[in-house]
């Protein structure tokens, strides 16, 4: 079957939709549709800027691989932020069989829009429940403040390792990426040295993520200090610490038991060693005279 172009009328405005080539039932998603932006050029995502009052748009390309046709449910994240602030072509979105629709929209920045990244996504739904979300990544220009922390960090034991837990919070107005780097040092010497790694994925503005690290072979006995140093792009850094001391319990307890055996066989013998002097003289045994001081 060769592709076909055809305008399918949606409400006020138009939805362009092209019939597929057919397709091997491999070549389909498990669901067997796919929200993406549209474009020749495949995005991961949608990025779009503007100053405050302004009005931006692009499309959505919905493709249905199946043999029937889908409706669709289309609409900006909800809850309070960026999301409010999309409106698309259409709500509803029925899209035949083995064919891709695009959908356009738009996001409307307030006019009194604070500068920085406003992550939003839109949401679609088929009429079986699946889902997607697919991530706009909406800046309002203005000075840019890239701010990170790191909060809160422990140190836990856990069956002879121990795990470092902590928070990333993003102080600033912009989505940071945080790498992290761990490093754990003794009074005998360093412990720990893991080099930056990513933490995470996006970390939007406003956003905490507790995170943790698994540390296999903690010291037996030291008194380390736990250094977490998050850094990401635009100069954003952190550096946080807490205190752990490793003590061999298991030692510790041998020890207190071999000590309280000393002590109670120590009271023991004092107490057999009373008893034997104060045992009452029996008749026929010898008995010592004290003479003190007596003159003739």
């Amino acid at each position: 079957m060769g592709c076909r172009i055809r305008a399918v009328a949606a409400g006020a405005a138009a939805l362009t939709a092209a019939t597929l080539p057919c397709a091997p039932p491999s070549a389909a998603a498990p669901s067997g549709w796919r929200a993406a932006p549209a474009g020749a050029h495949a995005r991961p995502y949608f990025y779009l800027e503007g100053a405050p009052g302004s009005v931006l748009t692009d499309r959505l390309a919905l493709t249905n691989r199946g043999r029937q046709a889908r409706t669709f449910t289309v609409s900006g994240s909800s809850g309070s932020g960026a999301g409010a602030w999309i409106a698309t072509a259409a709500r509803t979105v029925r899209v035949p069989a083995r064919t891709r629709a695009e959908v356009p929209f738009t996001v409307t920045v307030p006019a009194g829009a604070a500068p920085g990244d406003h992550p939003a996504a839109l949401r679609v739904r088929d009429q079986r429940g699946a889902e997607r979300a697919v991530r706009v990544h909406l800046r309002v220009s203005g000075p840019m403040l890239a701010a990170l922390t790191v909060e809160n960090v422990s140190v836990a034991d856990r069956g002879g390792a121990a795990v470092i837990r902590y928070d990333l919070v993003n102080r600033g107005n912009t989505t940071l990426d945080p790498r992290v780097v761990v490093r754990a040092d003794g009074l005998l010497g360093g412990e720990l040295h893991r080099p930056a790694h990513a933490a995470s994925g996006d970390l939007p503005p406003g956003q905490r993520i507790t995170r943790t690290e698994n540390w296999a072979d903690p010291p037996a006995l030291d008194s380390v200090d736990v250094a977490v140093t998050a850094t990401a792009a635009g100069g954003a850094h952190g550096t946080a610490r807490a205190r752990y001391t490793a003590v061999p319990w298991g030692a510790v307890g041998w020890a207190a038991a071999g000590g309280g055996a000393a002590v109670g066989g120590w009271f023991l013998r004092r107490r057999r060693r009373a008893g034997a002097d104060d045992s009452p003289v029996q008749e026929g045994d010898p008995v010592r005279e004290l003479t003190t001081g007596v003159t003739a």
